[in-house]
């Protein structure tokens, strides 16, 4: 039986006068690639943020890996590759690609020591793993999105990390990078066995890709196969009438707002 590594049991998220996730039961299966989806506001942040253990529930539980702790600097963080929404990045901004990535070993190290040469190799070999060791000393200014997108993902794997949590990875990239960025998520769960949770606008895109799809909107709409939650019915409680159904792609109105 596969381990439950991420398991949320009516667990409510929020500030005392805001619920932004309310009563979300859900888990989380060591090795499965889990797509996270809903409008915008719909709570998709605040699961990262939770998982990431910068949120305790204000009711209900989550457990991640064996602990329910509230500690922010107990041991299951570094466990967690984070990829955060793509900022800009100041083209001038003197750092190189492998000091970017050397800073995923900062939780494995504690601040204050010196990297050694193996946190340098797996520095190397995360980047290898993302195709971007020959740019190591590029100035990361000077690459492209979808290059920068990948020295992110390798700062994240130098983590050595169980799990990778990624935020919204394919916004604000072109849609060719876009689908490379995405083969690389494939190939990296593929091949390291990693536990992936991918919140996205772009449902579409990662269809064929994840194992599970889960749709929220402040509450859990539903958790399953792509098939499953993709359907008419279930997406209209939480898109109404945003929600354009062609024959081969759904197309959700709001977005559109926002990235174009």
């Amino acid at each position: 039986m596969a381990k439950t590594i991420i398991r949320f049991d009516h667990a409510t998220f929020g500030f005392s006068d805001v619920i932004a996730l309310q009563d979300i039961s859900l888990e989380i299966t060591e090795g499965e690639f889990v797509g996270v989806i809903g409008p915008n506001g719909s709570g998709k942040t605040t699961l990262c943020r939770a998982v990431l253990g910068l949120m305790p529930p204000l009711g209900g539980s989550l457990q991640i890996f064996d602990c329910a702790c509230e500690e922010l600097r107990c041991h299951h963080r570094a466990r967690i590759g984070y990829l955060p929404q793509k900022g800009v990045l100041d083209k001038n901004f003197p750092i190189t690609v492998l000091e970017t990535v050397m800073m995923g070993r900062y939780g494995a190290l504690g601040l204050f020591n010196r990297p050694s040469k193996r946190d340098r190799d797996i520095a190397l070999e995360a980047l290898s793993h993302v195709g971007m060791e020959d740019r190591r000393n590029t100035a990361l200014g000077h690459l492209s999105g979808g290059q920068q997108q990948r020295v992110f993902i390798a700062r994240a794997l130098a983590q050595q990390p169980d799990v990778l949590l990624l935020d919204e990875p394919t916004t604000g990239i072109d849609i060719t990078t876009q689908h490379s960025v995405l083969d690389l998520i494939r190939h990296l769960h593929r091949d390291l066995k990693l536990t992936i949770l991918l919140i996205t606008h772009d449902i579409n895109m990662i269809r064929s890709s994840v194992d599970r799809l889960v749709l929220l909107k402040t509450r859990l709409y539903a958790a399953g196969p792509p098939e499953e939650v993709l359907r008419p019915d279930v997406l209209r409680q939480v898109y109404g009438k945003d929600l354009v159904i062609t024959e081969r792609d759904l197309i959700i109105v709001e977005d559109y707002h926002h990235h174009h």
